[in-house]
């Protein structure tokens, strides 16, 4: 990726909790695996946005980019499964309780920070953004101006999510209204030929889009604001990840002897996962064959990586880090905070980051974990406590 394709990309989003556990012992959303996995995924993406502020760990600070489709992998796999679960025994899923539970994770951290940049605009990471009306209705990733209105803009991975949550229980309910539920074969035909319809998208995008600004005497930037509106950012062009999630989910929920077959080979997975995510490093984020392959690559090597943390036969599968727990549970409220917390440093911390950069990235993780963890604690975590207490009251209330 060039440098301006490094610091105009920088805008991830960590999926959220899932919205319940799973009834069956293992693996469950809380599984030592999956926080390891949330973990590393936000760790990842501050590192990313850290290089735009003269921190570049190498490594992380090139493609750190790939955490939002880890996030969008653990988010495919953990709402998928509930959903295919219930559907797979011949049950209703509890789409009400489904609906609201989505909406008290999700909505009271990423409404309190929206009024934080409303309200200070001076905090903001960038000079303007988008009007207001895009971030409740969840469309700025799909009406982006990336060359003027960049402040909140990693709220686009969010408006992704949204669009998945709303989309994907619908299409499952539609299916199984009508009798023809597929199990995973029929499940991974579709997906397949979603996977193809969107490389096919985003290689007529990039044709059409970047590839003149590229052309000599073509413009860079409007290039990388060409492939951030058309490509990056737009759910049709990125629901690579969430259908990986999916497929997983499809597997476990249609096909247990499968899924307990394939968790056996842990450590070739966890390797697999591995080679295909170095792979795509290698693999140039603004050229043709970068826009086409590179996310269902990414999003494959993402969940290999999945499998293996759940496998038994790992150590990731059954053994919980210290630390890691605490930072997966901050994950959301560090990924919405982080860039402000960071540009705000930036102002008044001087050029800390060019003469003590170790200084500066300790003081600068160390207060976007304070300002997350003061947003979870204030906001974050009554929600889910709301959450629970509506998971234990809805059902009584369906019932009557």
């Amino acid at each position: 990726m060039t440098p301006c394709a490094r610091v105009d990309l920088r805008a991830m989003h960590p999926s959220p909790v899932p919205t319940s556990p799973s009834p069956s012992p293992s693996p469950s959303p809380r599984a030592p695996g999956l926080d390891l996995l949330r973990a590393i995924a936000i760790g990842v993406v501050m590192l990313y946005h850290l290089s735009s502020h003269g921190i570049d760990v190498s490594g992380p600070g090139r493609h750190g980019w790939m955490g939002v489709d880890l996030f969008f992998v653990l988010s495919g796999y953990l709402i998928g499964w509930p959903v295919l679960r219930d559907l797979a025994a011949g049950r209703t899923p509890d789409w009400a309780g489904f609906v609201a539970g989505r909406a008290l994770r999700i909505l009271p951290a990423y409404l309190a920070v929206l009024a934080l940049y409303l309200a200070l605009p001076a905090w903001c990471e960038a000079g303007t953004m988008p009007p207001a009306w895009q971030f409740l209705t969840f469309t700025m990733n799909v009406l982006p101006d990336h060359l003027t209105q960049r402040a909140y803009s990693h709220a686009w991975s969010l408006c992704v999510e949204e669009h998945f949550y709303l989309l994907f229980p619908l299409a499952a309910w539609l299916l199984a209204r009508r009798g023809r539920m597929p199990g995973v074969l029929a499940t991974s035909a579709g997906a397949a030929l979603l996977f193809g319809a969107g490389m096919l998208l985003r290689d007529w995008e990039w044709r059409h889009a970047i590839a003149p600004h590229l052309a000599p005497g073509g413009d860079a930037a409007r290039a990388v604001a060409g492939y951030v509106g058309r490509i990056y950012s737009p759910t049709w062009t990125r629901v690579d990840g969430l259908l990986a999630g999916v497929l997983l989910a499809a597997l476990r929920a249609f096909r247990p002897a499968w899924w307990t077959r394939v968790l056996s080979h842990g450590w070739v997975l966890l390797g697999a996962g591995l080679a295909l995510l170095v792979a795509a490093t290698r693999v140039d984020v603004l050229g043709r064959g970068g826009a086409a392959f590179l996310y269902p690559l990414v999003a494959l090597g993402c969940a290999c990586l999945l499998l293996g943390a759940l496998s038994p036969r790992t150590p990731l599968g059954c053994r919980a880090l210290q630390g890691i727990r605490v930072l997966a549970r901050l994950a959301f409220s560090l990924y919405l905070t982080h860039r402000q917390v960071v540009a705000w440093l930036d102002g008044v911390a001087g050029d800390v980051a060019a003469n003590a950069p170790f200084t500066a990235f300790v003081l600068y993780n160390g207060a976007s974990l304070a300002v997350a963890a003061l947003l979870y604690v204030a906001v974050e975590r009554p929600g889910l406590r709301m959450r629970r207490g509506m998971a234990r009251r809805l059902p009584d209330a369906l019932a009557g």
